[in-house]
């Protein structure tokens, strides 16, 4: 069985964080194993109160991870401090991690910032060059090239505009567009376009936490990063559609659709991308 590791935040309503990181990779087949960076105390509606780790309980977590169960893939996700982004970088430099896939988590869904203003700086010069994929949506992608992003031209620019200072691919989530849902891979000066029509379901919580992990958990599997980010997005549509609605405010995706209705969750996703 193929391994993958989740290193975020928790979120105890179990829609986003390693919560909603290990449920998608136990729903497409691998073995899903999390690093706790912080403790938050959030539902739908809002983050009311974060917990940080120590960076040397991060690296104590690291340690025992990879020299027992070594991961295929590494998804990163919530990380709000400077010194727990150095002592994660270090570590997958240590173990010569792979296939990693970083989500610059930086506000949450209900609006909530999660990343303190000197991190991000940790975060460009730390983690994005150890990456394979960066993931952001569009207001993170504003934030890392410096302009706003309004059109499909737009998106081009701000991915060529991040991606030329990185050594791996951007994938520009559109997911807040008002008009679709396409999404932009940037990879080795190729562009690739994943196009969708918009949802209309209001229950998001958790969706950029959960395509990125399904890209790791694809790549995990051996697939190519293009395949990998088209299959991550057939599932999270496919989740988008089920309609799960639970909570009073951004209420979570339904990860396990195709089990709950006795389904078998990666031949669905098969035979979408297929068709």
């Amino acid at each position: 069985m193929k391994t993958v590791l989740t290193i975020a935040g928790s979120d105890p309503s179990g829609g986003a964080g390693i919560q909603a990181d290990l449920k998608t990779m136990t729903c497409l087949g691998v073995y899903g194993m999390s690093v706790i960076t912080a403790l938050t105390a959030q539902n739908t509606t809002g983050v009311v109160g974060i917990l940080e780790s120590e960076p040397e309980f991060v690296e104590q977590q690291l340690d025992c991870v990879f020299t027992d169960i070594r991961p295929d893939a590494v998804k990163i996700g919530m990380v709000s401090n400077a010194a727990i982004i150095r002592s994660i970088a270090a570590k997958l430099r240590q173990y010569q991690a792979e296939h990693i896939v970083v989500d610059p988590v930086m506000v949450s869904t209900s609006g909530s910032v999660l990343l303190q203003n000197d991190a991000l700086t940790a975060l460009k010069e730390e983690l994005f060059p150890l990456a394979e994929v960066i993931t952001p949506n569009l207001k993170e992608g504003e934030q890392l090239c410096g302009f706003e992003i309004n059109t499909k031209e737009d998106m081009l620019r701000a991915a060529d505009t991040i991606g030329c200072k990185l050594t791996g691919a951007v994938a520009l989530k559109g997911g807040h567009s008002l008009t679709d849902a396409d999404d932009l891979l940037m990879m080795d000066g190729e562009s690739y376009w994943y196009r969708a029509k918009r949802i209309e379901n209001i229950n998001t919580h958790g969706t950029g936490c959960t395509l990125s992990s399904a890209i790791a958990s694809f790549l995990a599997m051996g697939h190519s990063l293009p395949e990998a980010f088209d299959r991550a997005k057939t599932y999270i549509t496919a989740c988008l559609h089920a309609g799960l609605n639970l909570g009073a405010g951004n209420g979570p995706l339904h990860h396990n659709y195709a089990i709950a209705e006795g389904g078998n969750l990666q031949g669905h996703i098969l035979g979408n991308h297929q068709n």
